[in-house]
């Protein structure tokens, strides 16, 4: 929603066939196949992309471990392309860390099949959707970075297309000197290609009721870093995964560990937003798994160069909801097909984004046929993904997730592995976890403080120099896009119950409690905001809601 009166001023229309919200794996793979099948079927197709950061890439943060099946059907010459896929897997390891000083290797007959990475690729997602980028524009896709979708333009209960952000509004909401109101970008079809709680998806989601059969959708917070090692220590492919330490049996995450090119690696931690003790701090969490000696060995002689967090799906299969209304689709982690249990959403993003545009197109063409245009609800893509092998890959691993949430890290991951190795996916089970992540808190005085240790500084860091790593930058003069239903919650209710754990399980800083006059007060620096989305996951009252900020605002992620 605009934060203004200026619902009303005139914007400037443009229109197109198909609009897709969002420049990640899934937005670019649907644009570029539209626009491949719009040439073999002789069709006259306008596509446009709108992406909040100031260039293609700058909000995208994975991994990354890469598997190539979808970008192998959507372009077969991907090398000779030179798409920057370049360090394949030579190695998988898993570790379980019993301790802060203690771990064992699990042997690989105990290692799930779905985290053997053979054929598989350590990228940088955001240098690959930066190269996607280019082969859409040569397919003549336009690309228009820095426009925030702002609002969906419905006309009778139809998707009719978005409204990008306004520009240069003040704190209050009123226009500038330098005000320039967003764009009404019109469609017959819009793609919602937003990634992980995207706000129109979630919008959209709410509105039309398209969750009512589904599970509610899981998330996580995963962590990374960018390391420049010592080339002794740097095995290019190599691939780790941790579990354990520091996370309880009952708090589901794991750590990885990849080596990169260029003596590089990239490290995080994945924490699971439905953990029970308000006084956890996922940022923390991850900041004293880095003193594992079995990471910290890598860390000792390098130089953090790169930092972001952000929210990831993993609700699966059963978390899906419907994918389509009149005139609109979702399409990745806006729906979320992140695969859980291969720790993997790229390439099921981009095979749900080449499934929505093959249905537009066959609609497409069906209108162009019978001369009767309109917006139609595109239940064709649904049939598609139920056909297609990325339904079969989330089938395969549709218990991950609620097996962990059920039986605690250790027996879910026997289970896991148990149902991946020994049945081959084929146990005549389902599990399901119907507690959404945010009502998973105890209250404060039913759980135990938890005191972490002091960065250093040299493995370990505070939040605001992670945040400076993560070259994020707003302007202070908007309206703020951190926005709460009742001012009121955070102090009187979140306070006392939870001891407000937006303190802690923010990753940027951006929520503190202080106080005035000896009275507490909620202080939003929305400023330091990383666009991870875990305020609007994770707050006990739903009581805040992220919305875009104006459009190049945010992160700038160089090869995340």
């Amino acid at each position: 929603m605009q934060t203004t009166d200026q619902a009303l001023v005139p914007r400037e229309q443009m229109e197109f066939d198909v609009v897709i919200v969002g420049a990640g794996p899934a937005g670019l793979s649907s644009a570029i196949r539209l626009k491949q099948l719009a040439k073999q079927y002789e069709l006259d197709l306008e596509v446009a992309v709108v992406e909040k950061a100031a260039e293609v890439g700058g909000h995208i943060l994975s991994g990354a471990v890469f598997e190539p099946a979808a970008l192998n059907e959507l372009i077969p010459d991907w090398k000779a392309r030179k798409a920057p896929v370049l360090t394949q897997v030579v190695r998988d390891e898993v570790h379980h860390l019993i301790s802060a000083k203690k771990h064992f290797k699990l042997p690989d007959f105990l290692t799930p099949l779905s985290l053997h990475n053979q054929g598989n690729y350590i990228i940088s997602l955001a240098n690959l959707c930066r190269w996607l980028a280019t082969q859409a524009e040569e397919l003549e896709v336009q690309i228009l970075p820095g426009f925030a979708a702002s609002e969906i333009i419905y006309e009778d209960d139809q998707v009719k297309g978005i409204i990008t952000r306004d520009h240069g509004l003040d704190a209050q909401g009123k226009p500038k000197a330098s005000f320039a109101p967003g764009y009404e970008l019109l469609a017959k079809y819009v793609v919602f290609a937003e990634g992980c709680r995207g706000h129109l998806g979630k919008e959209l989601i709410q509105k039309f009721k398209l969750d009512q059969h589904s599970d509610p959708q899981h998330y996580g917070i995963g962590f990374k870093e960018i390391w420049q090692v010592d080339q002794k220590l740097h095995q290019p492919g190599l691939v780790v995964h941790t579990s354990g330490w520091p996370l309880d049996n009952q708090t589901e995450g794991g750590g990885f560990v990849y080596h990169m090119e260029n003596n590089q690696i990239a490290l995080g931690l994945i924490v699971a937003l439905n953990y029970a003790n308000p006084y956890l701090s996922p940022y923390d969490e991850f900041q004293r798994w880095k003193h594992h000696p079995m990471i910290s060995r890598y860390l000792k002689q390098a130089k953090r160069i790169a930092y972001g967090a952000r929210a990831v799906n993993k609700g699966g299969l059963f978390s899906l909801p419907q994918l389509t209304v009149p005139g609109g689709l979702l399409v990745g982690c806006d729906a979320g097909f992140l695969n859980g249990a291969k720790i993997k959403g790229s390439h099921t993003a981009m095979k749900s984004g080449m499934l929505a545009a093959e249905a537009i197109v066959e609609q497409l063409k069906q209108d162009v046929k019978q001369d009767a245009p309109g917006r139609k609800n595109l239940k064709a893509y649904q049939t598609k993904v139920n056909n297609s092998w990325l339904y079969k890959e989330l089938y395969q691993a549709r218990n991950f997730s609620s097996a962990f949430h059920k039986f605690g890290t250790l027996l879910g991951g026997a289970f896991h592995m148990i149902e991946q190795n020994i049945f081959r996916h084929k146990l005549p089970i389902h599990l399901h976890n119907k507690q959404p992540d945010y009502a998973s808190l105890k209250n404060c005085k039913a759980s135990k403080p938890i005191a972490y240790p002091k960065p250093d500084n040299h493995i370990s860091f505070d939040k605001p120099s992670s945040v400076y790593l993560s070259h994020t930058n707003h302007k202070e003069d908007q309206p703020v896009h951190l926005r709460l239903t009742d001012s009121r919650i955070p102090v009187d209710l979140n306070l006392p119950l939870y001891d407000e754990p937006a303190q802690r399980y923010c990753p940027a800083g951006v929520y503190e409690i202080l106080r005035k006059d000896n009275q507490p007060y909620f202080q939003i620096n929305a400023q330091n905001c990383i666009h991870c989305k875990v305020c609007d996951i994770k707050d006990p009252s739903q009581n805040i809601n992220w919305t875009v900020p104006e459009g190049g605002d945010g992160p700038n992620y160089p090869d995340m």
